[in-house]
């Protein structure tokens, strides 16, 4: 008798549209998987109850949930709604202690009220939010996979990203990241599987890698 499959949820990262998942394979006979893309928050919605909204769209409650980034942040907190979900992040922080120190910076500044939000929306080009090397490939790619381009998603997502507050993060959670990741610097982040190589991008410049590290936390799962 076949066994059932097991089914992924995946989140991308802020803005990032279902495309960054395209070169992410897992085993067809032993998952399913579906992509939850994002809702446009409501006025002054609290990431707790955006959480709840994202939650309610998984079907199958004994599930895993995996997240990029941001995506990483908001998964873990959906399993507060889905305490039979197993969580996996990629290139994310597990509680406020792994973000580097300019996000703490920024939150006691409220520098993050003051970016050019509007203007990115108006022009199309996200390649303002470019982290790293500006190359004109890893330009054109910002501009080809971040697909949410709503001002209210971004402002809201912005700030629960800069202002994340959880203290302790959750040993359950299963971790995957690059060690050049300059978003997040590797020197900050515990008991993550690391990828060599690996930057924040890495979901899409080395997603036969990062396909085979989930892979491994899934069967481990």
């Amino acid at each position: 008798m076949d066994q059932p499959l097991t089914k992924v949820y995946f989140v991308p990262g802020m803005a990032a549209g279902p495309e960054i998942f395209e070169r992410i394979h897992l085993p067809e006979d032993s998952y399913e998987v579906e992509i939850l893309e994002w809702l446009i928050p409501e006025q002054d919605e609290s990431l707790e109850d955006y959480s709840k909204r994202m939650a309610a769209r998984v079907k199958q409650p004994n599930c895993i949930l995996v997240g990029v980034s941001f995506g990483g942040v908001v998964v873990q907190e959906m399993k507060a709604f889905l305490p039979e979900a197993q969580v996996v992040i990629i290139s994310s922080v597990k509680s406020k202690a792994e973000l580097p120190k300019r996000f703490m910076y920024a939150r006691l500044s409220k520098l993050y009220r003051v970016l050019p939000t509007s203007l990115v929306v108006k022009s199309g080009d996200f390649t303002r939010f470019a982290i790293g090397p500006r190359t004109k490939k890893r330009l054109a790619l910002y501009n080809t996979y971040l697909s949410v381009r709503d001002k209210r998603y971004l402002d809201w997502a912005i700030r629960e990203m800069i202002c994340w507050d959880r203290a302790e993060a959750d040993p359950q959670v299963k971790h995957i990241h690059g060690d050049r990741d300059i978003v997040f610097p590797i020197k900050n982040i515990e008991n993550a599987l690391p990828i060599a190589g690996g930057t924040h991008a890495m979901i899409i410049y080395k997603a036969k890698t990062v396909s085979d590290a989930l892979i491994k936390l899934l069967n481990e799962a």
